[in-house]
């Protein structure tokens, strides 16, 4: 009864989100339109595998989409004084932020799931292994928007001083996660630093999803452990910066 009780609060506070903060400019711009401009620059005019190219879209559409709005909720809630409100209700931070994941990994699914079919389509791909990338796109969601909420545990009340960490962070991980070059291919500190990439766990899995090799459930046991971490981490410290918010 208690556990239904703190999931139905933190369904309350993902539902605030999505009505509030979803459907803005940076969710139409970094989750479609951001991935769409770098797929069609690498189909046109190069001999991409479609394998690549597909995998590339669906890592780059989960991540940029799940991080988003993520990073930036509290930052804007801190300077509207909504967060003030929120915290003198019977609601912990760790379901605080256990919404703002939700809301999150809602919009990632969603918008990630549309860009992969759209892009299965314009290859003339088919679904080798769908399961596996059914559960690799809501645990890769899950984690993505751990790491936008662990990002937004900065104790500011301006959206860009966050908005600046977070793509100091996203980009560098999308050229280092197996998505434009192979690991195989890259130097022996860019593949070791790509192990380190949640990312990578997911580029692996699409490509196997659509007929390419990979080991499938070590990607999925990673993904899931890298979940656990960043909320962990986000809730341990959201809970220390807390109070110079307020």
């Amino acid at each position: 009864m208690y556990r239904m009780s703190r999931l139905r609060r933190s369904l309350a506070i993902a539902k605030k989100d999505l009505r509030i903060y979803y459907g803005k400019g940076p969710v139409i711009i970094f989750g479609i339109l951001l991935p769409f401009f770098f797929f069609f620059a690498f189909l046109i005019g190069r001999q991409m595998p479609p394998l690549s190219l597909i995998a590339g879209l669906g890592g780059m559409a989960v991540w940029f989409t799940a991080t988003s709005i993520s990073p930036v909720i509290a930052p804007w809630e801190t300077r509207t004084k909504t967060l003030e409100r929120l915290v003198s209700l019977p609601i912990g931070v760790g379901e605080i932020l256990a919404g703002d994941v939700l809301a999150s990994t809602a919009m990632g699914i969603s918008i990630s799931a549309l860009s992969i079919v759209s892009a299965a389509l314009i290859l003339g791909l088919g679904f080798a292994h769908p399961l596996p990338l059914i559960l690799g796109l809501l645990l890769a969601s899950l984690c993505f928007s751990s790491i936008g909420v662990l990002l937004s545990a900065l104790p500011t009340d301006t959206p860009a001083d966050i908005m600046t960490l977070a793509t100091l962070v996203k980009f560098p991980v999308v050229f280092l996660s197996g998505i434009f070059l192979p690991v195989e291919e890259l130097p022996g500190w860019g593949a070791k630093i790509a192990h380190l990439s949640p990312l990578t766990y997911f580029v692996d899995l699409v490509r196997y999803s659509f007929g390419g090799g990979g080991s499938p459930w070590l990607d999925l046991g990673v993904l899931f452990a890298f979940f656990l971490f960043f909320f962990f981490l986000a809730v341990f410290a959201h809970g220390k910066t807390l109070p110079k918010r307020l």
